[in-house]
């Protein structure tokens, strides 16, 4: 019993996984992948193995450091838990790529950016950090990816100098707001990690769709961090074992939010319309619940400015509406994944559309995101009428 509480898992499976990892770890088992075309499959199996095989003592840290949540008010969850496991994912995601030799200087600064955002995370686990040095951090990083090229392009180059500003500003308005909409959907147990592999795995094949394999692989590393880390934090019959922290959200948040302006599928195309819309059906979850969130408060005057909507900090996020809805945190959940699958599968149904496809896929995605949130608010008038 004893070992079980150690590991957060059954030790039957543990020393299965970390096998299968150190096995991996050897070149010359990378190479036999590398050379029968199934790069992708390793850098999803090495990310995966190291993720899963380190989250133990990460958790064991968190405790011997007293670096826990605690229960709270604001909080659904009953007992302190580790808050380390965003550690997992990110030495997974670094080392899935560097032990690949995945490689460009663009690519390392994303990391170098990264790696800034995750440190303050973990700070912010250890000791509250203020809401707008955070957002001071999240500011100066997205700066340093942005100041060495990594922008969107939608605003035309043609304007000069507005155009240049324009698609700067929308770069830095497009990080945060994904790196803050994957930390706001940390709130219930596998909903941010299993997200961040679902957004993963789309933009993969978004990559290998439009041969940039170099962006799929980043992608699946990424992937394999958050599923090894998804065994610790979303069970079935039991409470998470382990939390991502601020640290791990913000993290997966910044870096797919950076991958998704990395990547080409934002120009070049014969159809910018397609090349726009992709990344934002893939990442469409983030932005509804972000989107939603802003709104109602400030209809119901609980953010009057900037720093109250920064600061704020309550229940009315996507994961705590279907809780209550659907009466389960599984299930509520299960409808995350499923809701962001099918928005990914129409990015990816995209591809081949032309301009007016292209458009009514857009508003069908939209026309499903604002039917959903009245049949939800509908309900949960419903359920609020009963119970009174």
């Amino acid at each position: 019993m004893k070992i079980r509480l150690d590991l957060g898992i059954s030790p039957k499976i543990y020393p299965v996984g970390l096998f299968l990892t150190l096995l991996l770890l050897i070149p010359s088992i990378r190479f036999l992948f590398v050379n029968a075309g199934y790069r992708w499959a390793y850098i999803l199996g090495l990310s995966f193995g190291i993720c899963f095989s380190i989250t133990p003592l990460l958790r064991r840290i968190a405790f011997k450091w007293g670096i826990l949540d605690e229960p709270g008010p604001r909080k659904i969850h009953g007992s302190p838990t580790p808050l380390l496991g965003g550690g997992g994912v990110f030495f997974a995601f670094v080392l899935g790529i560097l032990i690949n030799g995945i490689y460009s200087l663009e690519l390392m600064i994303i990391l170098l950016a990264s790696a800034i955002i995750f440190i303050v995370g973990i700070v912010d686990d250890i000791r509250e950090i203020p809401a707008s040095i955070k957002l001071l951090i999240q500011l100066l990083s997205a700066g340093l990816v942005i100041s060495f090229g990594i922008t969107v392009t939608v605003i035309p180059l043609s304007l000069g100098l507005i155009g240049k500003i324009g698609n700067i500003a929308l770069t830095m308005m497009w990080i945060i707001g994904i790196t803050n909409a994957m930390n706001f959907l940390d709130g219930m147990d596998g909903a941010s990690a299993g997200v961040g592999a679902i957004i993963s795995f789309f933009l993969g094949i978004l990559a290998f769709l439009t041969d940039q394999p170099f962006f799929g692989w980043i992608s699946l590393s990424m992937m394999g961090g958050c599923l090894g880390f998804l065994p610790y934090n979303f069970k079935m019959k039991e409470r998470a074992s382990i939390f991502l922290g601020d640290a791990g959200s913000t993290f997966i948040g910044f870096v797919l939010g950076t991958l998704a302006v990395y990547g080409h599928w934002w120009e070049g195309d014969s159809n910018p319309i397609v090349s726009f819309a992709s990344p934002l059906l893939i990442f469409c979850v983030l932005i509804a619940d972000m989107a939603y969130v802003t709104a109602h408060r400030i209809l119901r005057g609980e953010a009057l400015n900037f720093r109250e909507w920064l600061e704020y900090v309550g229940k009315d996020h996507l994961h705590h509406r279907l809780f209550f809805v659907l009466g389960g945190k599984r299930k509520a959940v299960f409808f995350i994944y499923a809701f962001a699958i099918t928005l990914g599968i129409s990015a990816l149904v995209l591809r081949h559309a032309d301009t007016l496809n292209a458009v009514l896929l857009l508003i069908q995605a939209v026309s499903i995101v604002i039917l959903g949130t009245i049949l939800e608010r509908h309900l949960r008038h419903v359920i609020k009428n009963n119970d009174a």
